[in-house]
């Protein structure tokens, strides 16, 4: 069934074309698709067909329906793909992801993924969701590692995908950023949308969508030409815009260490060095409030090692 998304023009897009404007509002489709879309009629402006290079004025509301991808096959089990399973009832499956493992079955990652390997040892998800992407009600990109919730049921997953569209469910991330982030202590508040030049990223840009990431800074480690050359951070993302994070570290001036589409390559760690520590929410079946956390990855640990840092949970609870 097809997703019908209504916008309303805000002011700081007077004067933009709509399909610019479309294209940073609408992930789920290319400036191509929506172009395509304007000149079939499927977009319109204040009840009216429009073209793409129409000049957008403030609050006009614009409607259009986004047809889902086709159904992938169902996806192949492997048990040779790692996964740690830290927790699992009947109605929900914790694991640790690694980094490096894509979360589902994606163009050029048919049977290499977490769903892969959640198959292989849950072979109920196949038929508790029809083998399309068993359980994942989230995702993390593919070099962060650390925590996931994984459905068990439709219920749950759907009770999961209502808390997380909420904002009920607590994320907290560990992350080596570049340089001493300052305020050592705050909320990044800035809209994100996708980055005109480079539709694979998203920028802070005016008009996006909300987004706002609490931080506290744990220690700041090395020595730059100025100053400690890196923040050890702990991060809480109170919305989940894609690359939220990364896209708020890089607008402060801070990537991530090791974020080559944010940043550059880092001489203390091979990929990107965030990880998803804690996951706390409303189990789905019980309703108690349930934690569970990863502690960082080898290659995280590694790192803040070379910078002289220990880690020590009493440091990021």
């Amino acid at each position: 069934m097809a997703e019908a998304v209504h916008l309303t023009v805000p002011i700081d897009a007077v004067g933009r074309r709509l399909d610019a404007f479309l294209s940073e509002q609408v992930d789920e489709a290319s400036r191509s698709t929506l172009k395509r879309l304007i000149q079939s009629g499927g977009v319109t402006v204040d009840g009216r067909s429009s073209r793409p290079s129409a000049r957008l004025e403030a609050g006009q509301l614009i409607a259009l329906a986004i047809e889902p991808p086709p159904a992938p096959s169902a996806p192949i089990a492997d048990a040779a793909l790692p996964i740690a399973v830290l927790y699992a009832d009947d109605a929900i499956i914790v694991v640790d992801k690694p980094a490096g493992l894509v979360v589902h079955p994606a163009l050029g990652h048919a049977d290499d993924t977490l769903v892969n390997a959640l198959l292989a040892r849950f072979p109920d998800l196949t038929e508790a969701f029809n083998g399309q992407r068993p359980g994942i009600v989230h995702r993390l990109d593919r070099d962060t590692s650390g925590v996931m919730v994984v459905a068990r049921t439709p219920a749950a997953a759907e009770a999961l995908r209502a808390a997380f569209k909420a904002r009920a469910i607590r994320k907290t991330y560990l992350a080596i950023a570049v340089g001493a982030l300052q305020p050592p202590e705050g909320v990044i508040d800035a809209p994100i949308a996708r980055d005109p030049r480079r539709r694979q990223r998203m920028a802070v840009r005016p008009g996006g969508r909300e987004a706002q990431t609490a931080y506290r800074v744990i220690a700041l480690l090395g020595e730059g030409t100025s100053g400690p050359a890196y923040s050890w951070l702990r991060l809480e993302p109170k919305t989940g815009r894609t690359h939220q994070i990364r896209v708020h570290l890089k607008a402060m001036g801070h990537p991530i260490a090791g974020d080559t589409v944010y940043g550059r390559r880092s001489r203390i760690i091979e990929r990107l060095a965030l990880h998803a520590w804690r996951l706390a929410f409303e189990h789905p079946a019980t309703g108690a409030t349930v934690s569970f956390e990863a502690p960082p990855a080898p290659d995280i640990t590694e790192a803040l090692a070379t910078l002289g840092w220990r880690v020590d949970p009493a440091d990021e609870a």
